[in-house]
């Protein structure tokens, strides 16, 4: 990624954004998004907080090596933010809500550190409206188990279809919200990764599932048949914290 680019997840927070804000990448990974904020307009500080400090010595290092002085990277956990209570005008999570068993307590923890009056904005997938072609009935199959997977490790597949609501009830306000479609892993890589995924919940000791088990099949099928297309449907959200 070029200095001032951003990914697409993030693309609608661009217009969000000026001189003097703060602004927090909550989940940010590798940093990619972190950096492309800080570089993208200027003069704006932007913190990535991210549990895994590995990603962030990685991070680190990337905006040493561009000397990009406007970002820094913090480890912490989304449920407990190492940042004092409305520190930041722009708050920004990507692929957040949907892997959180409780999307009201992580909403109170992003609200506490945002300003009256400051912006949330949440990139959040619904499986139920991606797209892939071919759609067979072994795709369909093998999805379902791997829903089923999602399900029993707390996230929601299909976050992206309830996240105002949730945010609503979390009290921020003026909550807007809109789909798009952006291309998503290899359509190949895809079947893979949910063949992988069963066949290991299939190896984890306990009562055998047979619809699991089916859908693993299903997969082995997909994982080996032609290429295809797969885009994921994305709920770019935003919102503004009162008073």
């Amino acid at each position: 990624m070029l200095d001032g680019d951003v990914p697409g997840d993030a693309g609608f927070v661009l217009p969000l954004l000026r001189p003097g804000m703060r602004v927090l990448d909550v989940g940010c990974g590798l940093g990619a998004v972190t950096l492309g904020f800080g570089t993208a307009v200027h003069p704006v500080q932007v913190l990535g907080v991210d549990p895994e400090p590995e990603r962030l010595v990685r991070a680190g290092g990337v905006a040493r090596r561009r000397g990009i002085s406007t970002v820094d990277f913090a480890a912490g956990a989304a449920f407990r933010l190492p940042v004092q209570d409305t520190a930041f005008d722009v708050v920004f999570a990507h692929a957040l809500i949907e892997r959180t068993k409780d999307p009201g307590d992580l909403l109170a923890e992003l609200f506490r550190v945002l300003r009256p009056g400051g912006t949330l904005a949440l990139s959040t997938s619904d499986w139920s409206r991606a797209k892939l072609r071919p759609r067979t009935a072994n795709v369909d199959a093998a999805l379902r188990g791997y829903f089923l997977l999602l399900r029993a490790r707390g996230e929601d597949p299909f976050a992206g279809r309830r996240v105002a609501e949730h945010v609503e009830r979390a009290g921020f306000g003026d909550v807007r919200a809109r789909s798009r479609h952006r291309p998503g892993l290899e359509y190949r890589v895809l079947a893979e990764r949910v063949e992988s995924g069963l066949a290991e919940a299939l190896r984890t000791p306990g009562a055998p599932n047979p619809q699991l088990a089916s859908a693993a099949r299903s997969a082995w099928s997909w994982a080996r048949g032609g290429g295809g297309e797969f885009s994921q449907c994305w709920t770019e959200l935003v919102a503004t914290r009162g008073a």
